[in-house]
């Protein structure tokens, strides 16, 4: 049975996860970095914690703690029988289980959770959404986004995925863009024509895979 969501779901990442998932080097907490939809992630908290630059947006953003925790709770349960429904997409050496992956997950939500109203008056968190931030150009040194773009394939159109890069190169140095398959594990519609649109792209070998053969990260450079 595919995966099938009918809108994209608030699902946080750890900090970790990131590190692994962009080959984010010793250094990268020197650098302004723009997390894009980041949501429910705890790489925003962690990494701010240990003296980042960070600024996450998401339009989910513009609700209270109290409304994306409800969100959370609310689809939490279908992401988790969705995915046991497909357990042979997925790698469990780490994870070890459904029950396994879920705990993770809502230690990282939580982790989001605990931060976010400081965050909301520090402006570390943004509401705001592609193809339009409100941010000026060459703000960031590096444009993160994580299970968003290329992921939801069948959502968002090859038109939207190549007006959000624009705009992501607009306001940052780099670009990376994480995973390239589709929720279905199966590679984006939309990556060989990004490739071709952007000849500055490149697909680099990651340390990490869930999805199986999910262990590509595209990066942009602005050139």
């Amino acid at each position: 049975m595919p995966i099938h969501y009918k809108n994209i779901v608030p699902w946080g990442r750890s900090f970790s996860e990131y590190i692994s998932m962009f080959a984010l080097e010793g250094d990268f907490l020197s650098k302004k970095i723009l997390g894009c939809g980041d949501g429910p992630a705890a790489f925003n908290s962690v990494g701010t914690a240990f003296g980042g630059n960070i600024v996450s947006f998401d339009p989910i953003y513009v609700f209270s703690k109290a409304e994306i925790e409800q969100r959370i709770s609310d689809t939490f349960k279908e992401v988790l029988d969705q995915t046991r429904e497909n357990l042979s997409k997925f790698n469990w050496d780490v994870y070890g289980s459904v029950e396994g992956l879920g705990e993770i997950r809502m230690k990282s939500m939580r982790q989001f959770l605990s931060d976010y109203e400081n965050g909301l008056e520090q402006g570390r968190y943004v509401d705001a959404e592609l193809p339009n931030l409100p941010f000026e150009d060459n703000t960031f040194d590096l444009a993160l986004c994580s299970h968003f773009l290329l992921l939801y394939s069948g959502h968002l159109d090859l038109d939207f995925h190549l007006k959000a890069i624009n705009e992501m190169l607009r306001v940052a140095a780099e670009v990376r863009i994480f995973p390239v398959l589709d929720l279905n594990a199966k590679r984006s519609v939309h990556l060989d024509p990004i490739l071709e649109a952007y000849p500055q792209s490149e697909l680099l070998k990651v340390n990490y895979e869930f999805q199986k053969g999910g262990n590509q990260m595209l990066k942009i450079t602005n050139n």
